[in-house]
């Protein structure tokens, strides 16, 4: 595996830090800003709802520039907003610049997935595209935990600090490490339209894996984002098991990500499959149990496991399925990606907002879980292949 990819990955830790670490800080920013606890569980949406936009629009923006500078580029603006939020007294401010920081996340994501795709041979693929989405795992195994002892001990604010401080040593390796050929293409090859690429991202291959990818991921965001309540105020933990709660759930992601990207390349519709039934079956058995803070903590490096893996394996397979959209297939994977992320949190925040109780995100999690398997088995059940059609059927979702 080139060293590059190793970069990648480093830079995405950065950043998963950044879009993850609001699970263990809600409580001190909604207090420190005067805002309620949904109020500031939308700044986890603030931020997805970024990423959505982004993906497409940075990838196209900067499909003709050298990868190394658009890179960089994204990775500055980062670490520029970081800074202000770190500094605003305005939720407004700090709103915005979830949002922004977002676009900059997303156009970073676009780039490095194609990126890194583009330097290894196809066998390889799928362990490329887990080192790069494994420096999330990491991200939540120790950079949100940190984050969240650095908010308990010295407040929010020094957990922004300590994002935009982390990202200058991933400036440097980016600058150092990355080749310079354009954000979407291999060096020397002439871009794929735009058309071209739309047209095989709209095709009915597609669609299916990108709308089960954001239910998935909606699913996982949304007890996510509301996971330190859940353990605080409902399974009875004290404040100091959050950091040690997130450190399991990333240890989980982590080997979920290892595992996919062994195996997903070889066994794509299986992992999958596996995958969102276990996590169908996780989610609600979290909904269930999570007043026992035992059981609550034993399921939730699992369901890390669980969903980082069949995200990862997802991630794979749309890149897989789109060859010929090499700017915008990471581009569309980023968007329903986030997508999820946007209404997970949403649908969350509702949930508690009409009064169910701090497990109700829960119980959302897994209607969402429900919801993507329906999907996977309609889109399964047309696409059944005729008798002179099985030998490829292990191709397809």
């Amino acid at each position: 595996m080139p060293f590059a990819v190793y970069v990648l990955g480093l830079a995405v830790f950065a950043q998963g830090t950044s879009e993850f670490m609001l699970s263990g800080l809600l409580s001190g920013i909604a207090a420190d800003l005067g805002v309620s606890l949904s109020a500031a569980g939308l700044l986890t949406s603030a931020f997805a709802v970024g990423m959505v936009v982004g993906a497409p629009v940075m990838a196209l923006a900067g499909r003709t520039w050298p990868r190394r500078r658009a890179l960089l580029l994204f990775l500055a603006v980062f670490v520029a907003v970081h800074a202000v939020g770190a500094l605003t007294p305005s939720y407004g401010v700090l709103l915005a610049t979830r949002f922004v920081g977002a676009l900059a996340n997303a156009g970073f994501w676009a780039v490095a997935l194609s990126t890194a795709v583009a330097m290894v041979p196809d066998r390889l693929k799928g362990r490329a595209t887990a080192v790069v989405v494994g420096g999330v795992t990491v991200a939540c195994v120790v950079g949100v935990p940190a984050g969240a002892v650095l908010g308990e001990r010295w407040g929010w604010r020094s957990a922004f600090w300590a994002v935009a401080i982390v990202s200058l040593p991933a400036f440097l390796a980016v600058l150092r490490s990355i080749p310079g050929g354009r954000g979407g293409t291999d060096a020397g090859a002439d871009p794929v339209s735009v058309r071209d690429e739309l047209r095989v991202l709209t095709g009915p291959r597609l669609r299916p894996v990108l709308l089960t990818m954001a239910l998935v991921q909606g699913a996982t965001f949304c007890t996510f984002s509301y996971l330190e309540p859940l353990l605080t105020r409902e399974s009875g933990l004290g404040a100091g098991w959050v950091p040690v709660a997130l450190a399991l759930f990333g240890a989980g992601a982590f080997a979920g990500v290892t595992v996919a990207g062994r195996y997903a390349d070889a066994h794509p519709v299986a992992v999958v499959a596996t995958g969102m039934g276990a996590l169908t079956v996780g989610w609600s058995a979290l909904a269930l149990t999570a007043g026992s803070p035992v059981l609550a903590l034993a399921l939730v490096p699992l369901l890390g496991l669980l969903a980082f893996g069949t995200g990862t394996a997802l991630i794979t397979r749309v890149l897989s399925l789109a060859p010929g959209a090499p700017t915008l297939a990471g581009a569309s994977s980023t968007t329903a990606f986030n997508l999820g992320a946007t209404v997970g949190p949403w649908a969350g925040g509702l949930a508690l907002g009409a009064g169910f109780g701090y497990r109700a995100p829960v119980g959302v999690s897994a209607l969402l879980m429900v919801a993507a398997v329906l999907v996977a088995a309609t889109t399964a059940k047309s696409r059944r292949p005729r008798v002179g059609e099985r030998r490829l059927s292990g191709t397809r979702l």
